[in-house]
């Protein structure tokens, strides 16, 4: 056991899975000598060869269809795209080719591919660094789309995705690669070596796909987040005083439906928070799925809260950001609805 941020913890996934299996092999822009812009593939390259850890033009498309065609033959490739925002060239390559060859060729061949890529804002990223294009995936059959909120849980799912025998979207949200952040920009960092989900097996050991996790028990309220919103949503419950129960989503798709309906069944309740553009964002899915299975025992409308419909703004970073304010405010709305 060892305390780990999560780019550590992503590290340590990653050499684990190179060394445990040879199919497995790594490359994308920056990841080989440099070892990856927020170093999450540092010395990798050196551990394990040029073969098994090497570095990619920037070039999106061309890294998912080499990755593609490497899956169909037996590798596992483990992909990065430096950042979310640019992984759009490649969205062609990860619909039409990833998501479909199992479907296409009757089962015949898999496209069993891993996409890491850092997402969100809470950086100074503007327009060009700071987009969650996860429900742009989610819509996409034959792909499962993984956030983490923790280092324990980012080595655990991320070693989960990189066996999965399909292709796996792995965000990570950066603004928590270093610490936990509860959407207080004006206090200090706070590292994760403070929190008890920094403490990481070195080994082997998974998380599995699928499966939402409990942060917080509570009887009043359910809050549904994922990545970055955990921690805000935990501020905010600490701020308002309000006992909501924080699901941890973990995997949006497949989503585990069962965890949230027993959730929301039991406080009446639910505000839905996420960082992405609210309009069309995952957040309406998990608004359509609870109305669908949690309508007779709801006892106020579903809440959201989260970016705003334009381009994620330089000047007006937090608020664009949905804070412990913004959560507290829905909070309190639920609660009296």
């Amino acid at each position: 056991m060892a305390t780990m941020n999560m780019i550590q913890a992503l590290n340590s996934a990653m050499d684990v899975m190179l060394t445990k299996n040879p199919d497995v092999l790594i490359f994308g822009e920056d990841v080989g000598y440099f070892g990856g812009v927020f170093r999450a593939t540092d010395g990798l390259q050196k551990k394990h060869g040029v073969t098994r850890c090497f570095d990619a033009p920037i070039g999106e498309a061309g890294i998912v269809a080499t990755a593609i065609g490497m899956g169909a033959y037996g590798l596992k490739p483990v992909i990065e795209i430096q950042f979310a925002d640019y992984i759009y060239p490649a969205y062609d390559q990860i619909v039409s080719a990833a998501a479909r060859l199992r479907y296409r060729s009757a089962g015949d061949f898999t496209a069993p591919i891993t996409l890491r890529s850092p997402y969100g804002g809470g950086i100074y990223g503007g327009q060009t660094h700071s987009q969650s294009p996860e429900a742009l995936f989610t819509h996409v059959c034959g792909i499962k789309t993984v956030i983490p909120s923790n280092p324990y849980d980012a080595k655990g799912l991320l070693i989960s995705a990189i066996e999965d025998e399909d292709p796996v979207m792995f965000f990570e949200p950066k603004r928590i690669y270093n610490g936990p952040f509860d959407g207080h920009h004006d206090k200090p960092v706070q590292p994760w070596s403070k929190h008890k989900a920094s403490d990481v097996p070195d080994g082997y050991y998974t998380v599995p796909l699928g499966k939402a996790a409990i942060t917080r028990e509570g009887n009043d309220l359910t809050i549904l987040a994922y990545g970055t919103m955990v921690h805000v949503a935990l501020a905010a419950v600490e701020e308002t005083g309000i006992d909501a129960e924080v699901v941890d989503l973990r995997t949006l798709v497949p989503v585990d439906i069962e965890t949230i309906k027993a959730s929301v069944e039991k406080t009446g309740r639910c505000v839905i928070v996420h960082e992405a553009t609210r309009t069309s964002g995952y957040g309406a899915e998990l608004t359509s799925l609870v109305q669908e299975h949690c309508f007779y025992h709801l006892e106020a409308p579903i809440e959201r809260v989260a970016g705003w419909d334009t381009p994620y703004p330089h000047a007006f970073e937090w608020q664009y950001f949905p804070g412990p304010s913004r959560v507290a405010t829905a909070m309190r709305r639920a609660m009296e609805g």
